[in-house]
């Protein structure tokens, strides 16, 4: 079972930074790495390690928190870094273990909190 890390490993820090700059900068908004999977377990093939990053930031005006695959490897100014593709991922999806990194909704609540009587949040099965 997939085990999600909430602080990135420091020998692992420079290459997943890579992958969340790479990230912001392909989707047009800006990220933050707010956790990694299996840090202990990542495999590594031809110089190029493969990680499962967990990235929080806004798309289309609404917080997100995706779960995306990318291979990183070096190259002669940094990281070379590749999107894989989701359906290589595997059977099983550890989706539902992830719990809302902390801080993640902390901007949204405060300016929501104001604006109406009440509000209702919904946690079902580790999705949020």
């Amino acid at each position: 079972m997939p085990r999600v890390e909430e602080t990135i490993p420091a020998h692992l820090a420079a290459e997943a930074e890579a992958a969340r700059a790479w990230f912001s900068k392909e989707r047009g908004s800006e990220f933050k790495l707010t956790g990694i999977l299996d840090p202990e377990t990542l495999p590594e093939v031809a110089g190029a390690r493969e990680m499962q990053l967990i990235l929080c930031g806004q798309e289309d005006g609404q917080d997100v928190c995706l779960r995306e695959r990318f291979e990183v490897g070096a190259a002669d100014a940094g990281f070379e870094v590749r999107h894989l593709d989701e359906a290589a991922t595997g059977p099983g999806s550890p989706a539902p273990l992830l719990d809302p990194p902390a801080g993640v909704r902390a901007e949204w609540l405060e300016k929501t909190l104001p604006r109406h009587a009440f509000s209702v949040f919904l946690f079902y099965r580790g999705f949020w």
